[in-house]
């Protein structure tokens, strides 16, 4: 029974939570300046490449691990 209620306080805790918390609002395309003051995009010219390459190589290297260990 113990387990019982502590399980369901768990889910009534991360179901009720989100109803709670709330999220900034996006920065303003041209950094607060006037609709001619700039032409930079919503995401802030921020490059993805550097994140995207670690993320590609450490996927390649967790699945030749699984792969050669599954051969031995």
């Amino acid at each position: 029974m113990k387990k019982l209620i502590i399980t369901l306080s768990l889910f009534a805790f991360f179901f009720v939570t989100p109803m709670f918390l709330l999220a900034q609002t996006p920065p303003h395309p041209n950094g607060g300046g006037g609709p001619g003051g700039g032409n930079t995009p919503v995401g802030g010219a921020a490059p993805i490449d550097g994140g995207l390459t670690v993320m590609m190589v450490l996927g390649a290297a967790y699945a030749s691990r699984k792969v050669f260990q599954q051969q031995k």
